[in-house]
């Protein structure tokens, strides 16, 4: 029967305890350790035998027996030869030294009491760790870490020797020149066990704290320099990347490896988020930050602790704004308004709990005496209250009354407001939240009456009185006051709603008249005032809108021929800004409304819901606006919508989606198409999808996108430009050309589509023209020439029936009929390019000016195309040199030669403002234009002229706000840039600005056309500055009359900047930059906007309208951009007066968000700026260096204490920039690196330096562009051998070893060890001995290289051998010691 293992070892060892007896007896005879050695080896024979029989799962189990074993001796001198035997097992590779180590450190009578026991155990094993792999080492130490951690805190002194053997262990791992494993994994166990602000255990004295100390460096290298203090703009295209995001629960920054950041970088990041949620429209920036999925219900405690904050901010702000009235509001209104909308997003998706809010904010309130403001707190209270108290309990809402008695601590009656004011329905929000209670209560049988407290009597007795008066009028708000009060009782509730609702649907009885023939409306022209619905609770307008979308689908099931009246549909547009009620607003417009309308083929309906789109929508997310787009694309195709009114309505509409996508949203918006681009993109509008490629070029220059890119290959473009090229193929001009990226000017090299030519295009139209005539059967000619298939050819016809007869006859307006609006546009596009044809080859003189007649009567004489379809069509084709300019010439002849549209243009802008919101009368001014300039869409002036005339009555679909100026703004943005990118036009383009520049006063984002046009077309317009001039002024000038002054350009810009004079250009000095980087860095103090609606301006908040206006103001500059770009780095990097030294990370800020979004001349000056530090004697000298340089390029403590150099003020500088560029500029990097830098660095201060600038942005480059990433950390290396064969002592070698390590296990891992090894294995011994663990070399591939090292180290006083830096000498002279003496490694006593 075979014995078990216990009993076998059992056996051997009693054997070898045994020999130990006469081992001891015969010891004193025994000279040499070689005989004690044999001796051992004697002793093992029997094991040795045994162990060589053992399958090797056994193993593990028989050392644990044998560890056992000893532990169980009693004897020291016992335990110390069997301990003997095993460090001699482990010498003759009998025994595996890690399971050894293992089995030592885990065994349960390895304790700090048996203190001789402890003392031999760490002594072995100190004796055989060397042998053990380096991922086992690291294992070892957690493992002996946690062994100390078992010694309690007092001890006796006698045995503090024994248990010193267990640091001694730490301090061989931890010692940098022994190497037993990377340090990297050392710090990071350490940290794990010690985190920040935690001491070691007493018994390893300073060991630990100075070794992660050591590590300093590291994380200040991969620290940005004032992080804390950079801020985003909120909805700027940077602030969507992975540079903002933060722990969800902490609120700390998603710090990379367990290094020693620099405290602040440890702490909850409460200003940045508390800053971003202070914004509007920021809450989808809020969700990316925090990653909170709306999907997902998930408290967020720090959130809510930050609205809560908000709140307080808010009720402190009410309390000292100056002139605060309740019943007017201060600048602190927006602020209260801006926060409802906040709370209710947040608590509605339950990131945010509302009790404990509330109790929050009772218990920061509590003691403040903070009154003022608590009408507009519990305004801001009732919106959630009164939509959500019906499906929430009670008590839930309880905390409320709490928080009232806090704040309304009056012991008489409050007084009834004045409410013919807007504010009175905050002062009656407390009560109305008291109804809600009560009335909850009482529909819960809720035994918990609340009575009504005696300081709301008169409130709520003026409520009661007012709900029971059946008639209520709309001069005051007490019907606001009822439909907050009572919208959870539809008793009362439906009387003030009925009231409001009435009052916009209009009279059943009572007609008007639309523009257009046969179409009438119900009569109510008056929307509901924005101060009336800012005065109704959210649940109030839900409601409202409810009701008016109900009725609107009804509307449209019922086919009536009756339209919608004016008054309801501008009421529905105000109510869709209101972002508290989207699921009701606008998501419920885009994917219930409008399929129900289309299902019900309410055409009429449908042409009022695109106009609305159109002309009134403010600040809609970017992914219902692509969803619409998709609809429209879905629309074109249903043979329905082919009618000239709608079709026209539905390809302006996408037109103005298409042009309006901010260059940051076309990426992520389109990106979700990939699958299925067809849904995006037009199947037969040659014109849209040329719109679509033209934005996309803009999109993609302006964010750098295809930035050290050459193709689209593998991008989310490829896709979608190949599916445009198979629906509408088609080429673009040179010039045009020239302006796309390179990625995009090569797709269409290469997918270049052959052109009819002009010669074929004019034969064919003879000889259809000779068909024409000859053809005398008029129903053959009708089938003819408007069969489907048959060449697009009519409009030319026309144009050569009127050139030689001056009239059209019936059967051509019959064939326009029959071809249809969509078939029609083609003819369109042929007629465009006939007439550049025709103009070019024209005589000139008399014979001119028929051809220019006969073009204008086409437009508006007869009605056949209307201007905007035929200066789009224009405009978008792709005719070069000559014919390029005739095209031109032929657009501004349209526009200009005749008075019919510049007369249009003028009376529409001197009788219309933008303001929409605030009129009260847009419908009659509407009417009075339609009336002295109709619109005729239906060829009704052919239909009078041909012979004998026709009467026409077209049933025109309800036109609201539309016109052939508004139609025409987006062609006239296409115009503008055509004519900018051919030089021999721009006097042409001067004299069209001249003219037509005042319709800007209407352009929905006139500041955002000007910024990307001149950030697009910079290279065009470097020398052309007239122009540029011409162009920024003829925008910003259309608004004067309607924007406070200084809302755009800076005072200094227009009194200098707008001198046309060549020969005395501005040269703005630093002074002007100063301010105007000052004006930036101050956007979140009120600006010219202090009571700005930004729910109806062009930005969404103080800081996007300041950033845009400063970047459109510097690029219109008559300045290189080279030069503005150094002009704004010189705000921080020279000494200005201007620069208050205290706030300087916050200028630095503002230069970087600026800087960051100009195009590339301007910022790519920083890169020379890098290179001149680099090269500056501070960082080439060899000599000792006058500091610490790790000291040095800490920005923040060098500031505090005056002692910073320039290269820290670069590095701070550089930091703020790149933090803030998007992933498309900071992709030049590498180049950068590889091709500009790495040729200069040749000393260690350099490389430190370089390590620095790049290293806080390697994270950034793993989760956005990966192959950046590893080319750079490749770079890395090489400026290191580059370092290495230069430099003959090397001081840093270890921070420099550290941070190498820290890229590996971090961002790399092994894609760039092929590469790095071959690198590594040319370095001097001591550092690759360091980098050992990144090549995986054995250690005896590297023993060579540590006795280099070692002898280095005892022959040499030097720390050429020594990595670990000082800490920074007591003061920055130059003979503060730079380099750590060897000494550094010897054992520190306790």
């Amino acid at each position: 029967m075979a014995l078990s293992m216990e009993t076998q070892l059992q056996s051997i060892f009693e054997d070898v305890v045994v020999k130990l007896r006469s081992f001891f007896f015969f010891r004193m005879f025994m000279d040499t350790p070689e005989d004690e050695r044999t001796k051992l080896i004697s002793c093992l024979g029997a094991f040795r035998q045994y162990w060589g029989t053992l399958p090797q799962e056994s193993h593990e189990q028989c050392v644990q027996w044998i560890v056992r074993f000893i532990h169980s001796q009693h004897s020291p001198k016992r335990i110390s030869f069997l301990y003997d035997c095993l460090a001699m097992a482990v010498e003759t590779s009998l025994l595996p030294p890690r399971m050894v180590c293992v089995a030592l450190i885990s065994s349960d009578s390895l304790e700090w009491e048996r203190t001789r026991l402890w003392a031999l155990t760490f002594k072995l094993i100190r004796k055989i760790i060397g042998g053990v792999d380096y991922k086992g080492v690291r294992d070892l130490l957690k493992a002996v870490l946690d062994k100390i951690q078992t010694i309690p805190t007092t001890v006796s002194s006698a045995i503090v020797q024994q248990l010193l053997a267990a640091r001694e262990v730490v301090e061989y791992i931890l010692d940098r020149n022994a190497c037993l494993l990377p340090a990297y994994f050392a710090v990071t166990e350490i940290r794990k066990l010690y985190p920040e602000g935690q001491l070691s255990h007493w018994l390893l004295g300073s060991l630990i704290s100075d070794f992660v100390d050591s590590f300093r460096p590291t994380a200040r290298i991969n620290s940005i320099c004032g992080r804390c203090s950079l801020l985003p703009v909120v909805n700027n295209s940077g602030a969507i990347c992975n540079s903002w995001k933060l722990d969800p629960t902490t609120l700390r920054f998603p710090l990379r490896g367990m290094l020693p950041y620099d405290k602040d970088l440890f702490e909850p990041q409460t200003g940045l988020l508390r800053y971003v949620l202070e914004q509007p429209y920021s809450r989808e920036m809020v969700c990316n930050m925090l990653g909170l999925n709306k999907q997902q219900k998930q408290r967020c405690p720090v959130l809510e602790e930050q609205l809560v904050d908000l709140v307080v901010y808010a009720m402190e702000r009410s309390e000292t704004e100056e002139h605060f009235d309740a019943d007017i509001g201060g600048t602190s209104q927006l602020l209260w308004q801006h926060l409802s909308s906040q709370l209710i997003f947040f608590v509605l998706f339950q990131f945010a709990s509302f009790p404990h809010m509330v109790l929050s904010l009772h218990q920061k309130l509590a003691g403040r005496g903070l009154i003022k403001g608590r009408d507009h707190l519990m305004w801001v209270l009732l919106q959630f209250i009164s939509g959500s108290i019906q499906k929430n309990a009670l008590a839930d809402f309880l905390p409320v009354m709490k928080l009232f008695d806090l704040l309304y601590p009056e012991k008489e009656c409050i007084p009834v407001p004045d409410i013919s004011k807007p504010q009175s329905t905050h002062s009656f929000a407390m009560t109305c939240i008291w109804i809600h209670l009560n009335r909850k209560a009482q529909n819960d049988n809720s035994k918990k009456q609340i009575d009504i407290p005696y300081s709301l009597k008169l409130h709520h007795e003026f409520l009661q009185q007012s709900v029971r008066n059946k008639t209520l009028g709309m001069s005051d708000y007490k019907i606001a006051l009822l439909c907050n009060a009572y919208s959870t009782n539809s008793d009362c509730f439906s009387l003030p709603m009925g009231v409001l609702v009435e009052t916009i649907y209009g009279n059943g009885s009572m007609r008007i008249n639309l523009p257009g023939t046969s179409c009438m409306a119900s009569g109510s022209v008056t929307p509901l005032p924005m101060n009336l619905l800012d005065s109704l609770t959210v649940h109030a307008k839900m409601s409202l809108i409810h009701s008016i979308a109900t009725r609107v689908i009804k509307l449209a099931h019922a086919k009536s021929s009756l339209a919608l009246a004016p008054a309801l549909v501008e009421t529905y547009s105000r109510l869709l800004v209101y972002m508290e009620i989207e699921s009701l607003g606008i998501k419920g417009f885009i994917s219930q409304l409008l399929p129900n309308v289309f299902k019900s083929h309410a055409w009429g309906i449908l042409h009022t819901l695109l106009e609305m789109f159109s002309y009134r929508m403010h600040h809609i997310q970017p992914h219902y606006r692509v969803q619409l787009l998709s609809h429209l694309h879905s629309l074109a195709a249903v043979p329905q919508t082919n009618q000239n009114q709608l079709h026209l309505c539905v390809e302006s509409t996408a037109l103005r989606l298409i042009t309006a996508l901010g260059s940051s949203e076309v990426q992520p918006q389109f990106t979700r198409f990939l699958n299925d681009p067809k849904t995006v993109l037009s199947a037969e509008s040659e014109e849209l999808n040329r719109a679509l490629i033209l934005t996309l070029a803009r999109a993609t220059h302006v964010t750098d996108f295809f930035t050290g890119s050459d193709s689209i290959q593998g991008t989310w473009c490829k896709d979608i430009l190949q599916t445009i090229m198979s629906f509408t193929p088609h080429n673009w001009a040179s010039h045009t050309l020239s302006c796309f990226p390179a990625p995009l000017q090569a797709f269409f090299k290469q997918n270049n589509v052959p052109q009819e030519s002009r010669f074929n295009l004019k034969k064919n139209v003879e000889e259809e023209y000779r068909k024409w005539k000859s053809m005398a059967n008029e129903n053959d000619i009708i089938t003819h020439f408007s069969m489907q298939g048959s060449p697009p050819l009519f409009l030319c016809l026309l144009w050569k029936m009127l050139l030689e007869t001056d009239r059209i006859n019936q059967i051509g307006f019959r064939v326009l009929e029959r071809i249809g609006a969509r078939a029609l546009v083609a003819h369109v596009r042929t007629f465009a390019d006939f007439l550049v044809y025709e103009f070019s080859t024209s005589a000139g003189g008399q014979q001119l000016n028929k051809c220019i007649e006969i073009l204008n009567d086409m437009v508006w004489k007869y009605n056949i195309v209307t201007l905007d379809r035929l200066i789009l069509c224009l405009a978008m084709r792709s005719h070069e040199g000559n014919e390029a300019q005739v095209c031109y010439f032929i657009i501004q002849l349209l526009l200009l030669k005749p008075n019919d549209f510049r007369n249009r243009v003028n009376d529409f802008v001197k009788e219309n403002a933008p303001e929409h919101w605030l009129q009260s009368d847009w419908h009659n001014k509407h009417m009075n234009y339609h009336k002295k300039y109709p619109e005729k869409l239906y060829f009704e002036g052919l239909a009078e002229q041909v012979s004998p005339p026709l009467q026409l009555q077209p049933q025109y679909l309800p036109i609201y706000f539309g016109n052939v100026c508004l139609r025409f703004l987006p062609v006239f943005d296409i115009v503008i840039h055509r004519f900018l990118e051919l030089l021999p036009v721009s006097k042409s383009l001067e004299t069209l600005l001249d003219h037509l520049g005042g319709l800007y006063k209407f352009h929905d984002r006139p500041v955002t056309y000007l910024y990307n046009t001149l950030h697009y077309y910079e290279r065009h317009l470097r020398d052309r500055t007239n122009l540029k001039r011409k162009l920024v002024h003829a925008i910003i000038s259309s608004l004067k009359d309607n924007r406070t002054p200084g809302w755009c350009l800076s005072e200094t810009y227009l009194k200098f900047g707008m001198n046309p004079r060549e020969d005395n250009v501005w040269i703005p000095d630093d002074t002007y930059y100063c301010k105007l980087i000052g004006l930036m860095e101050k956007w979140k103090s009120p600006g010219p906007f202090p009571n700005c609606d930004w729910r109806f301006n062009e930005f969404p908040n103080p800081a996007a309208h300041a950033l845009h206006v400063t970047c459109v103001e510097l690029m219109a500059l008559a300045v290189p951009g080279k030069d503005v770009g150094n002009a704004l780095l010189n705000v921080v990097l020279k000494s200005q007066p201007l620069v208050p030294r205290e706030n300087i990370t916050a200028w630095m800020n503002a230069i970087g968000l600026v800087i960051t979004a100009l195009p590339e001349p301007y910022w790519i000056v920083l890169h020379d700026r890098i290179v001149s530090v680099l090269s500056s004697p501070a960082l080439t000298s060899e000599t000792e260096w006058a500091g610490y340089p790790f000291a040095l390029l800490d920005f923040t403590a060098c500031h505090q204490s005056y002692s910073e150099m320039n290269c820290s003020y670069v590095l701070a500088l550089t930091h703020a920039v790149w933090h803030h560029s998007s992933i498309g500029q900071l992709s030049l990097i590498p180049k950068f690196l590889s091709e500009t830098l790495k040729p200069i660095v040749q000393t260690e201060f350099q490389l430190l330096y370089v390590y620095h600038l790049v290293g806080p942005f390697l994270q950034r480059f793993q989760q956005e562009r990966t192959r950046c990433m590893l080319e750079i950390g490749v770079a890395f290396y090489e400026m290191l051998q580059a370092v290495d064969q230069h430099c003959q002592h090397l001081s840093y070698m270890d921070p420099i070893c550290d941070f190498l390590y820290h890229i590996k296990y971090m961002y790399t891992g092994d894609s760039v060890k092929e590469q790095v090894e071959k690198i590594i294995m040319t370095l001097r011994p001591a550092m690759k001995l360091r980098l050992r663990f990144i090549t995986h070399s054995s250690m005896n591939e590297t023993s060579s290289s540590a006795a280099a090292a070692a002898s280095a180290s005892s022959a040499s006083n030097s720390s050429s051998s020594s990595g670990t830096p000082l800490p920074p000498p007591p003061s920055l002279s130059s003979n503060a010691a730079a380099s750590p003496s060897s000494s550094q490694h010897a054992h520190t006593p306790i």
